[in-house]
């Protein structure tokens, strides 16, 4: 068994694919597969990754047509067969050292779940933050599923999205994406999270994250917002038991969790491609829909 399975949906980033890939090639860990799943695109994307997987075997292709972020990880997941797993957006590049430093700590920790932190790739220059916040020591972190769902939705450890992590695989059985979503990363992240029995967060930056105009957080409709939210209502009502038992743990009160949800989905709403009317319509929406949140703990 290949110890890495590193899944990267494609989707027209053909200016960005070769950084991303030749900087998985050039990885101090070699024992690892990447399973390219192209959606459709319209560009060169897709005669790319051909390229690549002509010179690397281990670089794996599929195509599909158009079922989005969700439906391109979903088949990456059917095709995997490591012992972990981790995500790279076909636009990012990672550090030499992503693997094998995810992969030290896992064996340091025994943790199920490694987090690393990231650093934005702009026009200009690549922008690296504190994370003395985060760990004022810079020392790798052991956090409890309790305090994970607690931090989870307002992103204090940046450990949302699905990049920057290395995850075992038995934690993705029975686990999908959720397709057509606004941010289908939060909607299945958690839930891998809410399975794990340790969770590691390293305070290195080795995933070059760059915000470009495709990012999924850019590409809000009214249709996404609301199954979005019906999602959101959907998973409280699936989860409840095990919610309640960790928010009770934790000692959380439930309104801190869905409001800290609706003010994400707010920021989302803000940074969109709505129209401003339609960003009123929906911030309206989103506030109406609190008390519908709140009946389903009852």
């Amino acid at each position: 068994m290949v110890k890495v399975s590193i899944g990267v949906p494609v989707y027209n980033v053909d200016m960005y694919l070769r950084q991303c890939l030749e900087s998985i090639k050039q990885q101090s860990f070699q024992d690892f597969e990447v399973i390219m799943v192209d959606d459709g695109s319209t560009d060169n994307s897709f005669e790319i990754c051909q390229e690549c997987v002509s010179k690397d075997e281990r670089f794996k292709l599929y195509h599909q047509e158009n079922k989005g972020l969700a439906g391109a990880r979903n088949t990456c997941l059917k095709y995997m067969e490591g012992e972990y797993v981790t995500w790279i957006d076909s636009d990012d590049v990672i550090k030499t050292d992503y693997l094998k430093r995810l992969l030290e700590v896992q064996t340091i920790t025994q943790a199920d779940i490694v987090n690393c932190l990231y650093y934005s790739i702009t026009k200009e220059r690549d922008i690296y933050y504190d994370l003395r916040p985060i760990s004022p020591n810079l020392e790798i972190l052991e956090v409890s599923v309790q305090e994970i769902i607690l931090n989870f939705i307002n992103n204090k450890y940046f450990i949302a999205p699905m990049w920057g992590s290395l995850i075992k695989s038995q934690l993705y059985k029975g686990v999908y994406f959720p397709q057509g979503l606004l941010y289908e990363d939060n909607g299945t992240k958690y839930k891998l999270y809410m399975q794990a029995n340790k969770i590691a967060i390293m305070p290195e930056a080795l995933y070059g994250y760059r915000k470009s105009e495709n990012s999924i957080t850019r590409k809000a409709t009214s249709d996404k917002l609301e199954k979005e939210l019906d999602r959101l209502k959907k998973d409280i009502i699936c989860n409840r038991e095990k919610f309640l038992y960790y928010i009770e743990v934790a000692n959380i009160r439930v309104e801190e969790i869905h409001k800290e949800y609706l003010r994400n989905l707010d920021g989302h709403i803000a940074v969109s491609r709505l129209s401003e009317r339609d960003k009123q319509k929906y911030t309206q929406f989103i506030k109406n829909y609190e008390r519908k949140l709140l009946q389903c703990w009852q």
